[in-house]
């Protein structure tokens, strides 16, 4: 059910990072370090799995939404992750 926004202390924008602020130009990440990541987390942060769940929610729009900044690489072995970077 909706609430009023007067009961919320503080609204700041809802801005999210955009590639070229997120990631560095040389690395690949994985769709879970980027998760973290977009988070304000190490690409390496030891979380639960139900926390892991919900940012990789947050993480997979976020590639979708700037797939024209991004470029992807398969997975080099069967049980491993694919990778995106910055396309420039």
């Amino acid at each position: 059910m909706p609430v009023p926004k007067s009961e919320f202390e503080s609204l700041p924008p809802c801005d999210f990072y955009t590639p070229a602020e997120l990631l560095e130009t040389d690395q690949m990440y994985t769709i879970y370090e980027i998760a973290r990541l977009l988070q304000g987390l190490e690409t390496d942060a030891d979380i639960d799995r139900e926390t892991e769940d919900i940012l990789i929610d947050w993480a997979i729009p976020w590639v979708m939404t700037n797939a024209d900044d991004l470029v992807v690489a398969e997975p080099r072995d069967e049980d491993e992750p694919g990778y995106y970077g910055r396309k420039d």
